[in-house]
């Protein structure tokens, strides 16, 4: 394994805290198939955890809730042939996932007046259309 999983900021994910559970990955693979147990499952008890701070833990548990087993959440890879790149592909989705769910709530959109320049261009774009398409018209012509 490569190091600790930074989070965001100081945070990272603690290694004590992982649960790996490796099994046969499926599909094609030859002889070594039958062998290797390359597919990984990381688990990470949310609801139990003290790494992450109290405020990010309740934005995680609540974004989160739908992929949560009893405050579990659970990632499998087994794109590699690799037990080992498969485990640093669980790692790396774990990680990431966890900092999308702890961000912080976007700021609310202000609402902001249309101008008046660019409401008086439409108008006038939308009658020169108007009279263009008025001009197709064969009246008049005799």
């Amino acid at each position: 394994m490569s190091g600790p999983y930074v989070i965001r900021g100081s945070v990272s994910l603690p290694e004590a805290e992982l649960m790996w559970r490796f099994s046969r990955s499926s599909g094609p693979g030859g002889q070594h198939v039958n062998t290797s147990d390359s597919q990984v499952e990381l688990r990470f008890d949310l609801a139990a955890t003290d790494a992450l701070p109290e405020v990010w833990k309740g934005r995680a548990l609540e974004r989160l809730a739908s992929r949560l087993v009893d405050g579990v959440v659970s990632v499998r890879a087994s794109e590699h042939r690799s037990q080992w790149r498969n485990r640093e592909m669980a790692a790396t989705r774990l990680a990431a996932l966890l900092a999308e769910a702890t961000a912080p709530p976007p700021k609310p959109r202000r609402a902001t007046k249309v101008p008046r320049g660019i409401n008086e261009r439409r108008l006038r774009n939308k009658k020169q259309r108007s009279e263009t398409k008025r001009g197709r018209s064969g009246q008049g012509w005799g």
